[in-house]
């Protein structure tokens, strides 16, 4: 039995089902504390590992139950739930409910909100189910009550709570704490929901920024480092021309590259704070005593949030650039692929978007200069272009770079 319950009568449906409620009556018994306790660990839940675990523990408690599930993203054919769970431990009965026996349990899809038994739902037939019959009842589970929450984003949640055949069965008080806090629950789970999908762009875009070789580092209003990727943490652990002080900031082997980068730094800060016009950015090189190409440095103040700020807040963002950073080997095959080339012309035309001439690049492939202009027509032609400088331009601008 699957898919929408149907009450066999639906008559008895309404003489089953108690008279309406009064909640905050029925929590009356209930200290303030410990509803805002329950409350807090809902919020907190999401942060949790497991997921709401101090909230499942609260509720079990407050509910006398032997155990307490709470399933996020119904399982189906191809896509598992996931279970956080209180109570009794039996891996394969978990394992086994969530990968197969969901499909076939009646006692899903409710009413949003409403919170029912099995047998509200269809009657005594509940104790013959196989659901009760081999998974709940060698498990010591006789009295369930549950509820369903549908967020707006498609995100499906059951709460079922469960007692064992030697306890009382759920009262209205019961009922009426489980009804009080699905609201939360909700609210919950949907800024969960809007916390991952954020955290998702956050990476995408974070893995783009790492790919195109560009060091991120954001500075709070004190100019402190408060994060940084893995390009800019690998530039400075070079340690060659700017690395990081004992005491975390930023210093430079030049003395007089030092007070002009913490002067740009300053006054991108004071832009953040409304004294300048915020968006403008700075920039500087920073010699590399190694004789290698100098970096390239920008620094630019970040419009201030809606929130106040505080000592985590970011004030502004130092880009670094490491000319000579080598094109990750991914990068090099997209490029391939989209622009028809060989290998060979791909690491040629590489070399000359790295901003190396031509004489430069054979030196690099070892290679012929004759073979390399030999390389280059057969580039031109390829890529419809007639110039050096308008193929290093479609290099720059192509989304191989995102690879």
């Amino acid at each position: 039995m699957s898919g929408k319950v149907r009450y066999l009568n639906p008559s008895a449906r309404v003489a089953s089902r108690p008279p309406p409620l009064a909640p905050l009556q029925l929590l009356a018994g209930l200290e303030d504390d410990e509803l805002n306790g329950l409350l807090d660990a809902i919020y907190e839940g999401p942060a949790e590992r497991p997921a709401w675990d101090g909230a499942l523990r609260l509720l079990k408690q407050r509910l006398d139950a032997s155990h307490v599930a709470l399933i996020v993203r119904s399982p189906s054919a191809d896509r598992f739930g996931t279970m956080s769970h209180i109570g009794y431990e039996d891996d394969h009965a978990m394992e086994s409910y969530t990968k197969h026996l969901f499909a076939f349990d009646p006692f899903v899809n409710l009413d949003e909100g409403e919170v029912v038994t099995p047998e509200e739902l269809i009657g005594e037939a509940w104790l013959d189910n196989a659901i009760y019959r081999d998974y709940l009842k060698p498990l010591d589970v006789r009295y369930v009550i549950g509820a369903d929450l549908r967020s707006a984003e498609g995100v499906e949640c059951q709460v079922r709570v469960a007692r064992p055949h030697a306890a009382p069965p759920f009262g209205d008080r019961e009922r009426a704490l489980l009804r009080f806090i699905l609201p939360h629950l909700k609210r919950a789970i949907r800024q969960q929901v809007r916390v991952d999908s954020l955290e998702s762009e956050r990476s995408l875009f974070a893995g783009a920024v790492n790919r195109l070789a560009l060091g991120v580092i954001s500075l709070s209003a004190s100019g402190a480092l408060l994060d940084m990727n893995d390009e800019a943490r690998r530039i400075l652990a070079e340690r060659d021309g700017i690395a990081l002080g004992m005491n975390g900031g930023l210093i430079t082997d030049s003395a007089q590259e030092k007070r002009e980068l913490q002067r740009l730094i300053e006054l991108a800060i004071r832009k953040a704070g409304g004294k300048g016009l915020p968006g403008v950015a700075e920039a500087m090189p920073i010699t590399r005593p190694s004789g290698r190409s100098r970096l390239g440095v920008l620094i630019k103040a970040l419009p201030p949030g809606s929130w106040p700020e505080h000592e985590r807040s970011p004030a502004a963002v130092l880009y670094l650039r490491d000319p000579e950073a080598s094109t990750p080997q991914t990068a090099q095959e997209i490029a391939r692929r989209l622009l028809g080339l060989t290998r060979v012309e791909t690491r040629l035309a590489m070399y000359l978007t790295d901003g190396h001439s031509l004489d430069e690049t054979a030196d690099l492939m070892n290679i012929r200069r004759n073979t390399a202009r030999t390389h280059l027509r057969s580039i031109f032609s390829k890529t419809g272009v007639t110039r050096q400088t308008t193929l290093v331009r479609l290099m720059l601008k192509s989304v191989f770079t995102l690879g």
